[in-house]
């Protein structure tokens, strides 16, 4: 008996040392895989770091064009965003007005003209006596690179706040490299701040991609020599035509509609590109500006940028802006609706195909994070709407005639209008203390009398927004998210839907409505979580998501928000 007992317990001690031991090997086991998981994570975040942001904007691009020509499409450009990446579909501009200095330094400031003090394209100087541009040199501290020294100089010295690149660049004690580029100055200045490495924009005359003295003593050698060997002129005598056969632009209007603004080139398809010479109200590349191959030559000088500056070349990340302006011109000339329109943003879809294709192979996508977005949206031709019983047009000089006449009837005849700009009316401030006025009161005369001007849905006063005094509208916050009290003048004017000041433009863009304020928003790359997203957003929440994508200080007026629901935890 004592026999058996024995057996049994030494069984049952090996049984129990069996269990044990296996035991240990499949706790070693989940060990070594939480250990090979945890050593995959820690791979898959060091080959998503970013080591390269681009930043593109579209000038004009409106948030419809993506759904409206959608199936005509390529596969490699707005596709790969609508497939692949974050589309933020109902993301608007808060401010007002929407034009192209502001919204080029929301993108990547995160911040409102309110808070950039870059309230529109141009504005009146009080101190200058004169309307100056949201990046014009006007004391002359600066010179240009790469054209006529007579020509005054851009620098970003208006802009007030930090944007991306510069929390990039004091992050990095300045290794990061930050550039901005675009045919137009300010949509290559203001989106990279006050210390990039660079920004170059175009010059109409020469056809130089130049720069100024804020940024460098001299035009970078790869510069100068991209001017030389690949000069536009290369595209005179070229043709624009239509991509796809005529029947595909039938959701288009015709290709000759009467408002339509004709130049050197025509109004309609084809349209050679020819230099203008011998005119002293056009620039010899005017009409090279206004087609697809402006787009094209300056994803030729990004490629070049790319190569000489060797960006995303290391762990240390850089940034790219680039800004397509031709885009806005061909909008300006032939409208929303145009067959010109479709053409365009079809071009450009395989403009950005051929942009993509081209980070892939030089740099790999999953290690770029690509935004794209619009600086504004525009309206509908006036005289294309006006046939559908709304909207119309509004000259400038019946608006300060209706001001000066205000005043008069009740403080007497004198010269009470400096300017009016931008929507933007200044009054004679030496004049109004000269006589011992009370300025709020002399606003508001103003005011009511362009407020009850046909076509116009408010007119807010300086005084006004200066102490926050306005209704909550919707209007009366895009306006006051535009207000920077040194800048702005007294009177500041909001048309109705549909009606637009600028007898000289076919069509424009600047108001609060949503044809000017939905844009696109669009996030691509490996911290993205693909899919379309339709909660409330704007081109401010650009900037601070990057950031938190890069594991940075957001930019310092940064009203915007982490789009969190779009990035991977």
């Amino acid at each position: 008996m004592n026999f058996w007992r024995t057996r049994f317990l030494a069984l049952l001690c090996a049984m129990l040392a069996l269990n044990a031991s296996l035991a240990l090997a499949q706790t070693e086991k989940k060990k070594t895989k939480k250990a090979k998981q945890a050593a995959t994570v820690v791979t898959t975040t060091q080959a998503t770091k970013p080591r390269l942001v681009v930043s593109i904007v579209i000038d004009q691009l409106r948030h419809d064009y993506l759904q409206r020509f959608a199936d005509q499409f390529g596969e490699g450009g707005f596709k790969r965003f609508l497939n692949q990446g974050a589309v933020f579909a109902n993301a608007n501009y808060i401010h007002s007005p929407t034009v192209t200095a502001c919204g080029h330094a929301t993108v990547l400031s995160g911040a409102t003209p309110a808070l950039t003090g870059i309230i529109g394209n141009d504005w009146y100087d009080r101190e200058l006596g004169k309307n100056v541009s949201s990046v014009s040199d006007d004391h002359k501290k600066f010179k240009t690179l790469g054209a006529d020294e007579t020509k005054r100089a851009a620098a970003p010295h208006k802009l007030l706040g930090t944007s991306l690149g510069d929390e990039m660049r004091l992050a990095t004690n300045g290794q990061a490299k930050v550039i901005g580029m675009s045919f137009k100055d300010r949509s290559a200045i203001l989106p990279v701040g006050k210390r990039p490495h660079g920004a170059y924009w175009f010059d109409d005359d020469k056809g130089n991609f130049i720069s100024s003295t804020y940024y460098f003593p001299a035009l970078p050698a790869w510069v100068a020599k991209f001017n030389q060997d690949q000069s536009p002129s290369r595209y005179f005598g070229k043709t624009w035509n239509r991509l796809l056969p005529a029947e595909a632009y039938a959701r288009s209007t015709a290709d000759d509609m009467p408002y339509e603004r004709k130049n050197k080139a025509g109004a309609t398809f084809p349209y050679t590109i020819t230099p203008i010479e011998a005119d002293k109200d056009k620039k010899t590349y005017d009409i090279f500006e206004t087609s697809p191959f402006a787009n094209e030559h300056l994803l030729a000088f990004a490629k070049a940028a790319i190569e000489n500056e060797a960006l995303g070349a290391d762990e240390v990340a850089d940034l790219l802006s680039i800004s397509f302006s031709a885009n806005d011109l061909v909008g300006h000339a032939y409208g929303p609706y145009s067959q010109e329109v479709q053409d365009m943003t079809l071009r450009t879809d395989r403009a950005l195909a051929d942009l993509f294709s081209y980070l892939d192979q030089r740099i790999g996508l999953a290690n770029v994070i690509i935004t794209l977005t619009a600086d504004h949206g525009v309206a509908p031709v006036p005289e294309h709407v006006m046939e559908f019983g709304y909207g119309g047009r509004l000259v400038a000089k019946e608006v300060s005639a209706a001001a000066t006449n205000a005043l008069n009837a009740k403080y007497g005849e004198a010269a009470w209008v400096k300017a009016l700009t931008s929507g933007n009316l200044y009054l004679d401030l030496a004049l109004i203390a000269e006589r011992k006025l009370n300025l709020a009161e002399v606003e508001a005369t103003a005011a009511a009398a362009i407020a009850a001007m046909p076509g116009i849905h408010a007119a807010f006063t300086h005084t006004q927004l200066a102490h926050g005094d306005v209704p909550t509208t919707y209007v009366a916050r895009a306006v006051t998210q535009g207000f920077y009290a040194p800048r702005n003048g007294n009177v500041i004017i909001v048309a109705q839907p549909f009606f637009m000041f600028g007898e000289g433009s076919n069509t424009t863009h600047g108001s609060p409505y949503s044809y000017d304020t939905h844009v696109p928003v669009l996030f691509l790359g490996a911290n993205v979580i693909p899919g379309t997203y339709h909660v409330a957003s704007s081109p401010a929440d650009i900037a601070p998501t990057l950031a938190a994508i890069l594991h940075l200080q957001a930019p310092s007026n940064s009203v915007g928000r982490v789009l969190q629901e779009a990035l991977k935890p």
